[in-house]
């Protein structure tokens, strides 16, 4: 075996470790946006299941849309595109609130979804009509989207995984090739760490949409309990952390 093999093979093996490896600031970052992610899959995941579009997977939705539209079946590609709009308002308002003064306003953001969310319950327990709770939910996780954009220097999506999956394949084949990090923050920032970054991601992504799936037939209209405790702690975390360089 080559030296070259060798190296791309230890790379692999690296690849398992790297997130546990991270800074103390990286990880919480980390942290922070693989719980998110699970959030974001949840939320899409149950909107899925209960009204037949997405509240995050905004390319799901043009392209169900457009196929709709396609067939002439306006009335559905409507309802299919209906989350876009609010889903972009949830962004704009979610980054005035995140850019809003000197101090990370995280906690004003988490907070908020969770009350979109609360309203989504009562929406599912007294069977409001279901476009509104898709306007809800779709804005929600709109603002959710802007919390957190960059971890350790990669640029991560919470909602937008094909993006994530990009990157993580883009990562995989440079780190075989032992192309070199363009700003890296430091030795433990190799192409292998943000790959298993991207990774991480995806995978809660993933386990976030098989657990509001699982709990959606059980907790009916209660299934967006889970999230709500989820943000709510993020933002007691986010309110007694101190902000970086504090």
């Amino acid at each position: 075996m080559s030296d070259s093999d060798d190296q791309n093979f230890q790379g692999f093996g690296r690849i398992g470790i790297s997130v546990w490896s991270l800074p103390k600031s990286a990880s919480a970052q980390w942290q922070r946006a693989a719980g998110l992610a699970l959030i974001s899959g949840y939320v899409d995941s149950y909107t899925f299941l209960k009204f037949g579009v997405f509240a995050s997977f905004m390319s799901g939705n043009t392209t169900v849309g457009g196929s709709q539209a396609g067939q002439a079946k306006l009335v559905a590609a409507g309802h299919s595109f209906l989350p876009i709009p609010f889903f972009l308002l949830g962004i704009f308002v979610g980054t005035l609130v995140v850019q809003a003064g000197q101090r990370n306003q995280l906690h004003r953001l988490f907070a908020s979804v969770a009350a979109m969310l609360v309203i989504g319950i009562a929406a599912a327990y007294w069977t409001w009509p279901g476009w509104l709770s898709i306007m809800i939910l779709s804005a929600a996780m709109g603002m959710l989207n802007t919390s957190i954009n960059h971890v350790a220097g990669q640029t991560v999506s919470l909602g937008f995984v094909t993006g994530d999956l990009n990157s993580l394949a883009q990562h995989v084949a440079l780190g075989i090739k032992s192309a070199p990090l363009p700003q890296a923050q430091g030795p433990w920032d190799t192409r292998w760490a943000r790959a298993a970054l991207l990774a991480s991601i995806w995978t809660a992504f993933l386990g976030g949409a098989i657990l509001g799936s699982a709990l959606a037939s059980r907790l009916a209209a209660w299934t967006l309990l889970v999230p709500i405790v989820m943000l709510l702690a993020f933002t007691l975390l986010d309110r007694v952390t101190p902000p970086p360089g504090s």
